[in-house]
């Protein structure tokens, strides 16, 4: 059989594929990754630590990561309501409803961002309406959060979607047929199968959300230490020539990202080991 295998098989070999792939990572991932250390590194320990310091800093990445996870958990109740309903019902447009999930991929984010502000801004359409009542988005983090869950939301949809196109009607059947209640059945049945997906898909909303930019810069109103992102004082460190500045606080954001995915990842593969999945 493994002689079948190779011979058939679409690549030239395992050690060719992955040297290939390797490279073609280490040149594209790792490589700029490693000049960004090696940037912050010529800083010295003092300046960088001088550089994270500002209050100003710290309040933009925190409030970055704080928006993107607000977002991630927000994504990941609606994302997979809306993935149940492409996957188990059929409606008129229902075509239309699921090419409308993947617009925050295809539509620029400036133009996300631009649009949102008009929505919500205090003379919006919207938000004409929420001011009256107290609550203003635009120019608020949580006008963030709704920036960075219009933009986070296919992440979850299309990694949840194929997972429940592949589980069986017959499981939840049986567990009617056995007098399991529909809270029973999402949380004995369709939870554990769903969840390592789930978990995924919240992990990429989170990573794309705490870096993200265009979508947010507008409806933000940039205040410092009230709206202002992390990215936003990246791109503000480089238009005073502060390189080194700049690479201080995306190594930190680099950093802090990278623990978020590990954590989530460890945690999904422990979900998947604990419930079988995958197996």
């Amino acid at each position: 059989m493994s002689l079948l295998n190779r011979q058939y098989s679409m690549l030239p070999g395992f050690r060719l594929a992955f040297g290939v792939s390797l490279f073609w990572l280490g040149l594209i991932v790792l490589l700029p990754f490693a000049a960004l250390i090696v940037s912050t590194a010529g800083m010295g320990w003092g300046a960088f630590a001088h550089t994270l310091a500002d209050g100003r800093v710290l309040a933009s990445i925190r409030l970055s990561f704080a928006t993107s996870l607000c977002a991630a958990l927000i994504n990941s109740a609606f994302g997979l309501l809306v993935a149940w309903v492409l996957v188990r019902y059929s409606f008129p447009g229902r075509r239309l409803f699921d090419a409308m999930i993947d617009l925050p991929f295809a539509l620029p984010t400036a133009v996300a961002g631009i649009a949102l502000t008009g929505l919500y801004a205090p003379s919006g359409l919207i938000g004409q309406w929420l001011e009256p009542l107290g609550l203003k988005v635009a120019f608020t983090p949580l006008g963030i959060v709704v920036a960075l869950t219009f933009i986070g939301l296919p992440f979850v949809v299309r990694t949840v979607e194929p997972v429940l196109q592949g589980l069986e009607k017959e499981w939840e059947e049986a567990a009617s047929c056995l007098g399991a209640s529909r809270w029973q059945i999402a949380r004995r049945v369709l939870l554990p199968t769903l969840l390592p997906s789930l978990l995924t898909g919240a992990a990429l909303a989170f990573a794309r959300g705490a870096g993200e930019y265009g979508s947010v810069i507008f409806i933000a109103g940039n205040i410092p230490r009230v709206s202002e992102i992390a990215p936003l004082i990246i791109v503000a460190k480089l238009d005073q020539y502060d390189l080194h500045g700049a690479t201080a606080v995306a190594v930190v954001m680099l950093a802090i990202s990278f623990v978020c995915l590990l954590l989530i990842n460890a945690l999904q593969w422990r979900v998947a080991r604990r419930h079988g999945v995958g197996r």
